[in-house]
């Protein structure tokens, strides 16, 4: 058994938890929307056609924003096929990902369902195809009272209110040639900026993230960052990143330590972020939106997994069936998350159904949980509060992590990743810590001992844990519970001490209650 030491400390925090840090992501891309959340004629759809089933799934998994529409697909969409009569709206031809878009699904049905969802929306704009001038149309139609030509034709189609939308994005990973009118740093910088004076001027309340690169892996990582603040800097209050984790190498230990270079990939942005305030002498900290996050590799590279012939509607595509070991390193992506609650204020699970999603459905049958979905509703539900510092002292082991961009072979070494990875959240207002704790050791137990100063009369709320003895095993239609939490037992605790077996290869939360100060 190895073993490990853990020092937490009620005065030294890293920051409160930001609500919108534990959002999701619906693109139209496959069935996310058509045959996931949206499939009128099925057993369990209401009047608006949205499947009851999945929305109790999501009420359950906790998300609290979902980005929409894209993704890539916002980079080609127009937002006007997508509102007023469902009979008079156009199919189109989707580029992003070779299918035809009916627009029967579109903004106005997006914000009925993020409402019967008790989430909030965040809007994306195009800025591929289109520019400023229909973003700000767009912020108009969506959050402008009435009294104008687009406020009052949204509410000719039905929607008296405006939907007063927040949080919106600059458009999608301009910086990828995969992009529709991919753009240089320079480029996307100024009319990022643009989009951002207009929107302001016409609602000053809203909150902008500019698109930061779409992958660390990307060339112009760091120079497209500083480029595009040095132009929107002044204008937008995030940037965003994206990581997607993968197991191309089928090298288990190496998959499980990735979520560490999660962790480089934030604190890099937030350097680059945080030098362009330096130049400008400026006591503003550009916050960070990892607004795309998940494990994709199955579905990602090769072509049949991404694009059906033919055009269709709704295709199968990007349908990821995760096993456990996809559970583990997702659930060290959500402590790299938490433990940069001081600079991420919002992330996105990309996505939310069907495509590399939590929930998956059948086309007219049940709705099941994918093995990720446990450690999301695990963040979401008691990650809620404030992280704490922790010092942790544990066995190491090195590694090299596989992550190919294009035609490139890029392989990462990594010395010293520790077998323990934990984040721990104190939440004042339910008298309760959370301890996330992940054992990346697949053939040892380890012995965690946590030093939990500063609180008196710990006792053991919850402890559960989410492991199988086949790293390979996966939730289906048929058997949707072969993994699920189980409780972790022999939690023990003298004073401030804090002690745990922790399975081999296992996702663990152990929720202490402790006495009001």
């Amino acid at each position: 058994m190895k073993e490990a030491k853990v020092t937490i400390d009620r005065d030294f925090s890293i920051a409160e938890t930001d609500p919108r840090l534990f959002g999701a992501f619906v693109e139209h891309l496959g069935r996310c929307v058509y045959g996931g959340l949206y499939e009128p004629g099925h057993p369990s759809a209401d009047e608006h056609g949205f499947r009851k089933d999945v929305l109790e799934l999501v009420r359950e998994l906790g998300p609290t924003i979902i980005r929409y529409p894209g993704g890539n697909f916002v980079s080609g969409y127009n937002w006007e096929d997508g509102v007023g009569p469902v009979e008079n709206r156009p199919r189109r031809l989707d580029l992003a990902w070779m299918s035809t878009e009916p627009n029967t699904f579109g903004t106005n049905e997006f914000m009925d369902w993020c409402q019967a969802a008790g989430v909030e929306p965040m809007m994306a704009v195009n800025l591929g195809t289109r520019g400023p001038d229909d973003a700000r149309r767009l912020l108009e139609y969506c959050n402008f009272p009435g009294g104008t030509e687009l406020s009052d034709l949204r509410r000719s189609h039905g929607w008296e209110k405006p939907h007063n939308v927040k949080f919106w994005c600059l458009g999608n990973e301009m910086d990828g040639p995969w992009q529709m009118e991919t753009k240089t740093a320079w480029e996307y910088g100024r009319i990022a900026s643009e989009a951002a004076k207009l929107m302001k001027w016409i609602d000053p309340t809203i909150e902008l993230a500019a698109c930061g690169s779409s992958s660390r892996n990307m060339p112009t990582f760091g120079t497209w960052e500083d480029t595009v603040l040095e132009h929107s800097f002044d204008h937008v209050e995030y940037i965003s990143l994206h990581t997607y984790l993968n197991n191309y190498a089928d090298d288990t230990p190496a998959f499980l330590a990735s979520p560490d270079l999660m962790d480089s990939f934030i604190e890099e942005v937030v350097a680059i972020a945080d030098a362009v305030a330096a130049r400008r002498r400026s006591s503003k900290r550009i916050m960070l939106s990892f607004d795309e996050w998940n494990v994709w590799y199955r579905t990602r590279r090769k072509n049949e997994g991404r694009v059906k012939l033919g055009w269709p509607v709704a295709p199968q595509i990007l349908e990821e069936i995760y096993n456990m070991q996809d559970a583990l390193a997702f659930g060290g992506a959500c402590i790299s998350l938490l433990n940069h609650a001081d600079r991420v204020k919002s992330a996105c699970l990309a996505q939310l159904v069907n495509a590399i999603a939590p929930i998956m459905t059948e086309t007219g049958g049940p709705a099941w949980r994918q093995t990720i979905f446990y450690p999301f509703k695990d963040m979401s539900t008691l990650g809620r509060g404030t992280v704490l510092q922790t010092k942790v002292v544990s066995p190491t082991y090195e590694t090299t992590y596989y992550d190919p961009r294009g035609t490139s072979d890029l392989r990462f070494p990594m010395s010293e990743v520790p077998y323990l990875k934990v984040s721990v959240v104190h939440n004042r207002d339910e008298d309760c810590i959370t301890i996330f704790a992940l054992n990346r050791s697949l053939d040892a137990s380890l012995s965690m001992e946590a030093l939990v100063r500063g609180f008196e009369g710990l006792v053991v709320q919850d402890a559960h844990q989410l492991r199988n003895d086949d790293l390979m095993a996966v939730n289906t239609k048929d058997a949707p519970d072969t993994i699920k939490p189980a409780p972790l037992e022999g939690v023990e605790i003298w004073g401030e001490q804090v002690r745990a077996k922790l399975a081999p290869a296992s996702w663990n939360v152990i929720r202490l209650g402790v006495q009001k100060q």
